[in-house]
């Protein structure tokens, strides 16, 4: 009996085996039709492909996506880094610049100031209440600089040294309406000299004032004004500005110029201490205490 059904089983397998052949041979003969069995198996598996196969793709391009954007935000933030660093650098390379034009300007002034003993020196400090007065500059006494002495930028006169530290000096510009803040000015012109004093500056017109011109003195507008030399403190000859027009003074004495400075005092960083070549003279020497140079 069990033989019987060993070689039963073996019948099946063998007949199996050659209806599997069989399936293979009639699968790969040419046919133009696939009989519906094998039709129902392919659309079945091909639907299951493509079911499975879009959200598949969907999922992927999704991912696909944020990797794209990661990437993106990634070279943005490259991108803009690069941009802040060549900002920086143009921010640089105008100062340089501007430095470099200041420095050959003061160079060439001071080839023509050698009789006065010039000191070079930058501005270190400025206090936004007092802009148009004051400012600090990093020379001081023990660079031989002292009160009173000239201060100069490559386009013109800005002011005086207040006081001077070890160090540091404070300088009082032009433009400071401290009443004993006076200038002796000379205005060149084609005749004689005319002589008055920068004392005063207008804020809204962004302008000095030279008063004391004698009433019948001719003024012309465009006319340079200069540091006359004659108030025992500053060289003669340092550019202060020039004339932008003249008006009467009270009870019509005398007139008074309004100049526009050489130097912009809005905008300094480089100047020039000029020391006196010549004694300066003490106060009880001069004429009239009133009329002295501070």
């Amino acid at each position: 009996m069990p033989q019987f059904f060993l070689n039963k089983r073996l019948i099946i397998l063998l007949v199996s085996i050659i209806i599997l052949v069989a399936l293979i041979g009639f699968s790969l003969s040419g046919r133009s039709k696939l009989s519906w069995p094998e039709q129902f198996i392919k659309d079945t598996v091909g639907w299951v492909q493509t079911a499975v196969s879009r959200p598949t793709q969907y999922v992927a391009g999704f991912f696909e996506n944020l990797q794209d954007l990661q990437d993106t935000y990634t070279e943005n933030k490259e991108l803009k880094k690069r941009l802040d660093e060549l900002a920086r650098l143009e921010s640089e390379v105008q100062l340089v610049k501007k430095d470099n034009a200041e420095l050959r300007e003061i160079l060439n002034k001071k080839d023509s100031l050698s009789a006065f003993e010039p000191k070079q020196a930058t501005v270190i400090g400025r206090n936004p209440d007092k802009w148009t007065e004051l400012l600090i500059i990093n020379k001081g006494s023990k660079n031989g600089i002292k009160k009173n002495m000239a201060v100069i930028t490559a386009n013109g006169l800005i002011g005086k040294v207040k006081n001077s530290e070890s160090f540091t000096s404070t300088v009082q510009l032009l433009s400071s309406m401290d009443p004993t803040n006076r200038i002796s000015a000379e205005i060149q012109s084609d005749g004689e000299s005319v002589f008055g004093f920068i004392e005063g500056y207008d804020d809204e017109k962004g302008l000095l004032m030279m008063k004391r011109i004698p009433s019948d003195a001719k003024v012309k507008k465009d006319q340079s004004v200069i540091s006359s030399g004659k108030g025992g403190v500053f060289p003669k000859g340092l550019l202060i500005g020039k004339v932008v027009e003249v008006v009467p003074a009270e009870y019509g004495l005398t007139q008074t110029a309004y100049v526009e400075p050489g130097a912009n005092f809005d905008d300094i960083e480089h100047v020039m201490v000029v020391k006196r070549g010549m004694r300066q003279p003490d106060l009880e020497e001069m004429i009239d205490d009133k009329e002295e140079e501070l």
